[in-house]
């Protein structure tokens, strides 16, 4: 089965056959793309019982991500990470320069990439990752964004010290990081 497209109550969702998969799950993307993704030859009237027995999540997840300002990390226009990748990686340069006055850590390279999943990382050899999407955030989520990728350089985890880290300059991550979940 190629993909298909159907619709539920108040939704639509496209079904995604894979070989690898063993069960069956649903994907609801930032964008309000709902993927059903199932084993090959699955039944369709199972698929379908699936489907409907979800829906109230569904409609729920496809409403918090629609009306989310973090839309934007979902699909994005072929050229937009060229066109935003320069201004991006000025914007992230600057908010390192700033906090690491404070951190005083070693970094590497930096990157700016056209991730899908994240709006960070960190390598063990001190290199730091960035979406070129963080330019479309509110400058304080962009700020924990940064420094939370900047602490990873103290602290390669997410243990007690690390959020204690990254606590010293952005106090009110909790919030800003249950913001950035949206799920």
């Amino acid at each position: 089965m190629e993909e298909e497209n159907k619709t539920g109550e108040g939704f639509e969702y496209k079904i995604k056959e894979s070989t690898r998969a063993r069960r069956m799950w649903i994907s609801v993307y930032r964008d309000g793309r709902v993927v059903v993704t199932v084993p090959r030859r699955f039944s369709l009237d199972l698929i379908g019982k699936f489907v409907n027995d979800k829906k109230d999540w569904i409609v729920n997840k496809v409403r918090k991500f629609m009306s989310s300002p973090l839309r934007c990390l979902g699909v994005a226009k072929r050229g937009d990470y060229k066109k935003y990748k320069e201004e991006a990686k000025v914007l992230v340069e600057a908010r390192l320069k700033h906090f690491n006055q404070f951190y005083n850590f070693k970094y590497n390279k930096i990157t700016i990439r056209n991730q899908k999943t994240r709006w960070g990382s960190c390598s063990r050899r001190g290199n730091l990752n960035f979406s070129y999407k963080i330019i479309h955030l509110t400058e304080d989520i962009r700020d924990y964004i940064v420094v939370h990728e900047l602490c990873h350089l103290g602290e390669f985890n997410h243990s007690r010290n690390f959020w204690n880290l990254v606590g010293k300059t952005v106090p009110n991550y909790l919030e800003l990081r249950r913001g950035l979940r949206v799920k």
